[in-house]
């Protein structure tokens, strides 16, 4: 048995012997076949004396380790014979090679934008081509008598086309012989007013108006559903639509049929018909005005203590015309007098000879001449002298408009929109065809237009796409005078234009005096005046201050209105929307309580963001027996021109922006006007007839505390949205541009800064590819940043309706005093679930676009339909833009992803930070300045109550927030809050924060206490 096993076991030893000896020699021939084929490479690729040579046969994971090592050698090899055998770059190197390659990309993507607009309007104009060769085709194929189907499955022949066009013959001119027969029936009835008719008479007046209101009927039965079925006419049935499912049938039905008659009304529409109410009312009673006296009258109104003014000065009146003009318009009079008119004035004829009375009709051809001898001219004419709406028909009228568009810019909104509108009705055509006008989130111009009134920053968006002004024969940079922001810097940059093209014309417009100055800028540039007329106006002081400047307005408004005849309307200047909205809100009650003891009382507000068939209110004529009070801005200070204006009342006051630079604290504060701009608003009451002026301050305030002239808007406005500008139409020297007042050094260096912290430029002040791309945008920097961060958190859609909602500047919830906590109420449900105000904002409007943009819905939540409309508006153009600068605006975050959402926000306002401090009071993180959260906040603290409904403490609030804007009003408010967590600012802005500055002292450790008690 021993045997037997030690001669297994050797049998065991001899096998394993033979397997280790086979390993082997398969190894080495692996091996020797691995080092061959290295060898090979070697020789294909040789290597340096520096490399080393593995000649022998190392273990898997040294191999391994070897082998990757040698990999990357090769590639750093590679890399340097790339390079022209470099040695590794630097930091510095590699800093300014990144340089390089970001100004690369950045023109590479400024070349392909153009490329896409430059196919754009190719294919536009293909297009066009195209329908015209179409149309042509099938004005050929009708006219050889051809019949076929066109692209709406019509069988078109001649026949064809003149049935329908019969058909529109006929209903056109029905309107028109309903029309001529109202118009008949209304001159009858005036003619032939208390005298006796005949039988045949009665019977033809009776039958034309039953037939007026059998017309009035169907009109009324096409337009609603709602409307009696049993009048006598035969209704067809609804039509039967196979395609459609009998429930998708009856909800279309529903939805089309429904009209909610018992819908509750607003309190602009009660408010309405309350003032229809007296206005008839006013018109049958009889007025018994001698048997009271005007005092009597004024005691009954006032309960509290009437304002006294003293007459101070009267504004002699003049007139500078010359004889030309006076006898031009003589002969004018002469020929309206003539009674030989064979037709009645149409209302468009009307407007032309209205046209020929202004000031400036009597100088068109000395104008036009100037124009052709001068490539620059500065006009000075006076307000209401008709030079804004005019001028540009002049030029259009002569032949400009054949060699590229007439420009006009505007300082505001309003001026722009109005002024467009007004040229439109005189040339007799459709706004937005042959005239036009473009402001920020709205263009309403097209191919055709040929007169372009703009805002001024809209034209330097247009610089920055065609920086030679190559589409425009004339330009007209108009109310010079007011020197805003923008109109300073196009002042340099169309100053360059000039002098490089010869064929445009440039036209700086301006109210005051001060035309030297624009002259002098303008190299000498020559001053073509139109003179104007002006008549007395009386000057009224307090005999002491005012406290509360809006309450006066008021009463005097109410004091005016009773003592004075009611031959000329009232112009107030207030600061802004809130005081306008609060002044008409206490007028309007006012005369509600009056009732008829005092003449119909219409109130028109106006200011930038009031809708523009409301803003389109001011200039409608004032009904006999009523009088018309104009709430306004600045903005009736110059840009325009209401008539019948005799009284005006100046508090004194209006809203100027104010930038700190150290701070950097832009706010809009309340701030008293320049003696250049109360003799300005005083002007408005001498337009037409002798006006009086009421100032709510005392002549020693006007001699000693008001400034001479108003301080230009570049001097005390954040300046980073122009430095980007001005970087993007390459300007790179901004210290020696051209400015006609040169900005504080201050405000440029921290406009820098901040676009330096954005990324928009880079160390050496150049602007990067990021730069170039937020420029595209006309919104804040910061904004704009914000929109192109969320393409890094996949949050574009949500930000583009969160930056759409910020970018207003109007308020969007409103609260009604009687309905305060309903309001309250509605607005807090849309912060629920937490993001603060930004995301509430966003919350409101993707909940309006699931509703399917419903009125009825934003009036159940208290919001404001306008702002919303607006909104979408604005998120539209920048969905456009996003396109454009290359970003899928399609892209979304998920619907609880609020922390992507707050990031990419936080990214273009990580300036704009606060955090809680140890007193409970928000503190910025750079500055170290105390400020507030706003009232009107979702965040904002509110005491919170158990069941027993006692108070158990404010809500907890955020440790850190980011706002969009700081307001000064009693404090320093922050507006639009959100909360964020302090390691979002290493994570997106670490050049700017350090740790110890974002380091939450909720999270550090008490350090152990040491040494003796």
């Amino acid at each position: 048995m021993n045997k037997e096993k030690e001669v297994r076991k050797k049998s065991k030893k001899e096998k394993k012997k033979k397997k280790e000896s086979r390993g082997s020699e398969l190894n080495d021939d692996r091996s020797s076949s691995r080092r061959r084929k290295r060898e090979d490479d070697d020789s294909s690729n040789p290597r340096s004396d520096e490399e080393p040579n593995y000649e022998g046969d190392v273990g898997g994971i040294d191999r391994v380790r070897q082998r990757a090592e040698e990999k990357r050698e090769r590639r750093r090899r590679k890399r340097a014979l790339d390079s022209k055998d470099d040695p590794p770059l630097t930091a510095e190197e590699r800093a300014e090679k990144e340089r390089e390659q970001d100004i690369q990309e950045r023109d590479e993507f400024v070349k392909r934008m153009l490329e896409r607009d430059q196919s754009k309007n190719s294919k536009k104009q293909q297009a066009k081509a195209e329908a015209l060769q179409k149309k042509n085709d099938i004005e050929d194929r009708l006219a050889r008598g051809e019949t076929f189907t066109g692209e709406d499955g019509q069988e078109l022949s001649i026949e064809h086309l003149r049935e329908q066009s019969r058909r529109a013959y006929l209903k056109k001119r029905e309107e028109q012989q309903l029309e001529l027969l109202e118009k008949s029936l209304k001159d009858e009835q005036e003619l032939f007013q208390g005298q006796e008719l005949t039988d045949a008479e009665k019977k033809r007046i009776e039958l034309d108006q039953q037939i007026l209101r059998m017309a009035a009927a169907k009109g009324r039965s096409s337009d609603n559903a709602d409307v009696d079925k049993n009048d006598g006419f035969y209704r067809l049935p609804d039509e039967f639509n196979e395609n459609q499912t009998k429930t998708s049938q009856d909800q279309s039905l529903l939805k089309s049929r429904y009209h909610d008659k018992d819908a509750e009304k607003t309190e602009q529409e009660l408010w309405e018909e309350s003032q229809t109410q007296k206005a008839k009312g006013l018109s049958k009673k009889k007025k018994n005005d001698s048997e009271q006296s005007d005092e009597n009258k004024y005691q009954l109104l006032f309960e509290e203590q009437p304002i006294n003014f003293v007459m101070q000065e009267t504004n002699k009146g003049y007139d500078n015309r010359k004889s030309k003009q006076l006898k031009h318009e003589d002969t004018l009079v002469k020929r309206e007098a003539d009674p030989g008119e064979p037709r009645p004035i149409t209302e468009h004829e009307k407007i032309l000879a209205g046209r020929k009375k202004l000031p400036v009709f009597a100088y068109r051809e000395e104008f036009l001449a100037a124009v052709k001898d001068h490539k620059v001219l500065v006009l000075v004419g006076e307000t209401g002298s008709g030079k804004t709406t005019q001028i540009p028909q002049y030029l259009h009228e002569i032949g400009y408009s054949e060699l590229g568009k007439i420009g006009c810019t505007q300082p505001r909104r309003v001026a722009a929109m109005s002024v467009a509108a007004r040229v439109a009705t005189e040339m007799n055509v459709k706004l937005g065809h042959e005239v036009g006008y473009s402001i920020r989130f709205e263009n309403c111009t097209n191919r055709k237009t040929v007169i372009q009134y703009m805002t001024d920053g809209m034209l330097l968006r247009e610089i920055l796409t065609e920086p030679d002004l190559a589409s425009y024969s004339c330009m007209v940079i108009d109310e010079a005078h007011e020197r805003t922001l923008h109109t300073d810097i196009l002042f340099g940059l169309v100053k360059d234009i000039v002098r490089f093209r010869d064929d445009l014309r440039l036209i700086i417009s301006s109210a005051t005096l001060d035309a030297e100055k624009f002259s002098k800028y303008f190299d000498d540039a020559s001053i073509f005046m139109i003179p104007g007329r002006m008549f007395p106006v009386d000057l009224y002081y307090t005999k002491a201050p005012e406290a509360d400047y809006v309450d006066a307005c008021v009463v005097t408004v109410l004091q005016i209105h009773v003592s004075q005849p009611l031959n000329g309307d009232i112009l107030v200047f207030l600061t802004g929307q809130d005081e306008i909205e609060a002044a008409a809100e206490i007028l309007a009650q006012r005369s509600r309580n009056l009732g008829s003891r005092i003449a119909e009382l219409i109130i028109c507000p106006i200011y930038a963001n009031l809708p523009s068939e409301q803003q389109a209110k001011i200039f409608e004529k004032t009904p006999k027996g009523a009088r018309k009070v104009v709430l306004a801005t600045n903005i009736a200070e110059t840009s325009l021109t209401i008539d019948g204006i005799c009284f005006v009342i100046d508090t004194g006051f209006n809203k100027q922006k104010t930038y700190n630079a150290r701070a950097g604290m832009e706010s809009l504060v309340v701030s008293p006007i320049s003696q250049a701009a109360a003799n300005q608003r005083a002007g408005r009451a001498g337009r037409t007839q002798p006006g009086k002026c009421f100032r709510l301050f005392t002549a020693w305030s006007f001699q000693h505390e008001l400034e001479p002239n108003t301080v230009p808007e570049i001097l005390r406005t954040n300046m980073a949205n122009v430095v980007l500008m001005l970087k993007s139409l390459g300007i790179h020297d901004l210290m020696n541009f051209d400015f006609m007042d040169r900005p504080p050094a201050d405000a440029l260096i921290r406009a820098l800064e901040l676009l330096y912290a954005l990324g928009s430029l880079n160390d050496r002040g150049e602007l990067t590819k990021l730069g170039r791309r937020m420029a595209e945008f006309p919104l804040d920097p910061m904004l704009s940043k914000a929109v192109l961060a969320s393409e890094k958190y996949k949050c574009v859609s949500q930000v583009l309706s969160t930056v759409a909602m910020l970018s207003l500047g109007a308020s969007i919830f409103y609260r009604p005093k009687d309905k305060a906590i309903h309001a309250d109420t509605a607005r807090m449900q849309f912060a629920i679930q937490g993001g603060g105000d930004m995301i509430a904002l966003l919350r409101c409007y993707s909940e309006w676009a699931e509703n399917e943009y419903s009125a009825i819905w934003c009036r159940e939540h208290y919001i404001q339909i306008k702002s919303l409309q607006k909104a979408r508006d604005i998120r539209e153009q920048l969905e456009g833009l996003c396109d454009r600068v290359e970003v899928d605006h399609e892209v979304a975050a998920e619907e609880n992803d609020i922390s992507s959402i707050l990031k990419s926000i936080t990214a273009g306002f990580f300036y704009h930070t606060a955090k809680l401090g140890k007193a409970g009071e928000y503190e910025t993180v750079k500055q170290r300045k105390t400020v507030y959260i706003h009232p009107s906040s979702v965040l904002a603290p509110k005491k919170a109550k158990d069941d027993d409904d006692d108070d158990i403490g404010p809500d907890p609030l955020p440790p850190w927030l980011v706002y969009f804007e700081l307001a000064f009003t009693t404090k320093e408010y922050m507006r639009q809050v959100a909360p964020i967590e302090s390691s979002w600012l290493l994570e997106i802005a670490p050049h700017y924060y350090k740790e110890n500055e974002v380091e939450d002292a909720k999270s550090k450790k008490m350090p152990k206490f040491r040494g003796k008690r």
